[in-house]
């Protein structure tokens, strides 16, 4: 018999159970409202701010304005890098595009500009079609390219009114790059390539890294690549401008945009010397010309092809004139790209031949080596350093003497060695003095290179190493420029794989280290200035676009060396009675000392012509060197061009803080650069584009040379 269930119990268990449910659904509910209620708070007062700027992130969208670059001005306030901001048309290949339709695109631009454009800036359909790089020697597919910079109003009207006609076409705002034709200072000044051409991997690589939209790179800005342009990128450069555009759900714009306008560059003034830095480079070509054609056997030179001068004054660091030349027209650079033919062409003198290895204009590679570069031996002009390292290692003194019978011998039986003078002269007795003015190579050997051995063999060569790089030689004279060399030291290697005093008899006369002009311009400096090694500046003052000075630079000393002044006294002694014809009738007395530094190069000896010097000789304000590569000896090669350059600065600046040609009074332009360095849009100001030294530049490369004399030749 089946028992029945108990109603009443039925009925209390189905209370219980809904009770229990009840319960539950309100535990639940109240358990989900908290977490939505501690949500929200979080959502509020934790996550709301970030919230809000991803919100207002969604509702704009930014769209760049490249910033104007800053411009760099010479010493007396004229332009010799200069930018423009201005509206360029760019040209993409877009994928399946036939090259007959974008030779059809190129005439439908060239009758666009032909009616549209200003007649003045008129450009050949052949130019155009050149731009369009249609054959990739510049770009890749991808890149766009510049057609036209300088639209006119009615060009960019038109285009953006029939944008849909024209594939690949897209009107952009930039800024450009120009040059002054007159071609100062060329690789000290550098060049610009596109950051998105390669730059973006490489020397800039850790600077575009920022989440700063007014800092950001864009693909197609150009940026500096060498020389002053890149030291200086970040003062140069300047801040973008922003468009900021609402936009809705869709990221459609929606409204005007909001301006920020970009923010111009700093502009930078230099040291250098316009009319000394172009009688420099003036006076190393008419030097190669006339090496090469002279007919005087013992000065024909006919692979003296390049050359390479420094003035750096004394006492302040300031590099007045840097010629590496022959140089070229940077203007070729406009636009951040060139192609392969137009790089083939200057290549070998694109680079900075004063602070870096340069050849000579040969393209095979077989014909390059047989000739060296611009870091050459010191030849002589090590011998002042030598008599100073000899008289405070206590070696002699002032007033040791010593027989230069035109020959020293040092090692035995078949490692036996003679060095002698050259062309054989023996000079008889000698003191510290006059063994720099006949520029004797056995009283170096005997006196100091092979002295020091005897005294110290095991640590002589680190000695000299000492005292050679407190002078500059082998270090870097923290220019900063990019690429300098620290020369090429041979002593430590010669004396592992020959002596201890082979390395130091060698290097007594200049025969076991190659250094820079800038290496040598700064050594003579510190030889003039009694031994306070500076920094090499470029750059006086940091100004911004109005004109305003945000920064100015001071002298800095490196380090200092401290010998007696008799032993200065006893090289200048020595220096002043170099014999050199090029400087009897100089209106100033000049500290002097030439060179002439044998170099073997694939099998052969080539003689390299070196000099140095400082003026005047009773207080030195400025000091010099000059390079000849295979240019011979220093007194032939060398020496006319320091005099020339020694000429400028006196004629410019004064040897004795009073120019000999003062120029006279004329009235300044309106727009004159002394007084507009804050032309804003990074107008051209007082001639930048074309000035009086423009037909002096212009001969750079065929000139005739009157040094007719030259001295006496020295080692």
């Amino acid at each position: 018999m089946v028992q029945q269930d108990d109603p009443q119990k039925r009925e209390i268990t189905n209370r219980r159970n809904f009770s229990f449910r009840l319960n539950l659904f309100f535990f639940v509910t109240f358990f989900v409202f908290s977490v939505l209620i501690v949500r929200l708070a979080i959502l509020q007062f934790v996550e709301g701010p970030s919230l809000r700027e991803e919100e207002e992130k969604r509702g704009s969208t930014n769209v760049l304005i490249p910033p104007i670059r800053g411009n760099i001005y010479d010493s007396g306030g004229k332009a010799i890098a200069y930018s423009t901001s201005t509206q360029s048309l760019y040209y993409s290949i877009e994928p399946g595009t036939k090259k007959e339709d974008s030779l059809e695109t190129a005439r439908q631009l060239y009758y666009v500009f032909q009616q549209k454009g200003d007649p003045k800036a008129a450009i050949s359909l052949e130019t155009i079609v050149k731009n369009m790089d249609l054959d990739y020697k510049k770009n890749t597919v991808s890149v766009p390219r510049r057609i036209k910079s300088g639209l006119s109003e009615k060009e960019i009207a038109y285009f953006m009114e029939n944008r849909d006609h024209y594939k690949g076409i897209d009107i952009v705002e930039e800024s450009i790059r120009h040059y002054d034709s007159s071609r100062t200072s060329v690789q000290l000044v550098g060049y610009l390539k596109k950051y998105g051409g390669g730059a973006e991997n490489n020397l800039y690589k850790e600077r575009g890294k920022t989440d700063d939209p007014r800092l950001k790179y864009l693909q197609t800005e150009d940026v500096g690549f060498d020389g002053l342009e890149y030291l200086y990128q970040d003062i140069l450069r300047g801040k973008n401008g922003l468009k900021t555009y609402p936009v809705n759900a869709a990221s459609r714009i929606i409204g005007p945009p909001v301006i920020t306008k970009p923010e111009k560059g700093d502009n930078i003034y230099l040291t250098i010397n316009r009319n000394v830095q172009e009688a420099t480079e003036q006076a190393i070509m008419d030097q190669l010309h006339f090496l090469q054609t002279t007919p005087d056997r013992e000065r024909h030179r006919d692979n003296a092809k390049t050359g390479y001068a420094v003035a750096m004054e004394v006492k302040t660091g300031k590099i007045i004139a840097m010629a590496s030349m022959p140089d070229y027209d940077p203007n070729i650079w406009e636009g951040g790209k060139i192609s392969s033919e137009d790089y083939d062409t200057i290549s070998s003198v694109l680079q900075n031949g004063t602070i870096s290895p340069v050849i000579g204009p040969y393209k095979d590679p077989k014909e390059q080596r047989k000739h060296p570069s611009s870091v050459v031996f010191l030849g002589s002009t090590q011998k002042p350093l030598s008599i100073l390292i000899g008289l405070n290692e206590k070696l002699f003194t002032t007033t040791s003497t010593y027989t230069d019978t035109g020959s020293f011998y040092y090692g035995k039986g078949a490692s036996r060695r003679r060095i002698g003078n050259s062309k054989g002269h023996a000079y008889g007795t000698l003191d510290p003095a006059s063994a720099i003015a006949h520029s004797s190579n056995p009283f170096m050997s005997k006196m100091v290179g092979d002295a020091l051995y005897r005294r110290d063999p095991e640590n002589g060569v680190d000695i000299w190493d000492s005292y050679v790089k407190q002078f500059g030689l082998g270090v870097s004279t923290e220019s900063g420029l990019l690429n300098e060399s620290k020369g090429v030291i041979g002593y430590f290697h010669e004396r592992e794989a020959a002596s201890s005093q082979s390395a130091l008899i060698l290097a007594s006369f200049g025969q076991m280290g190659r250094y820079t002009t800038l290496q040598l311009a700064q050594y003579a400096a510190t030889l003039a200035s009694h031994g306070k090694r500076m920094k090499p500046q470029f750059v006086k003052e940091i100004r911004d676009a109005d004109g305003k000075v945000v920064q100015s630079y001071q002298p800095e000393v490196l380090n200092t060396i401290n010998f007696p002044d008799e032993y200065w006294k006893e090289i200048e002694k020595g220096m002043l009675n170099v014999s050199i014809t090029e400087f009897n009738n100089a209106p100033y007395k000049v500290l002097r000392k030439t060179g002439t530094s044998q170099q073997q190069v694939s099998g052969a000896i080539v003689e390299n012509s070196v000099f140095i010097a400082s003026a005047p000789a009773e207080d030195p304000v400025i000091a010099v060197a000059v390079v000849i590569p295979e240019g011979g000896f220093g007194a032939y090669g060398a020496a006319p061009v320091a005099r020339k350059i020694f000429d400028a600065y006196n004629d410019e600046i004064g040897l004795h803080g009073v120019p000999a040609k003062p120029k006279t009074p004329t009235t300044p332009p309106a727009n004159s650069a002394g007084t507009g360095a804050g032309t804003g849009a990074g107008t051209p100001v007082n001639g930048a584009t074309a000035n009086g030294n423009a037909n002096q530049n212009a001969n750079k490369n065929t000139n005739t040379n009157t040094n007719a004399n030259a001295g006496k030749p020295q080692t």
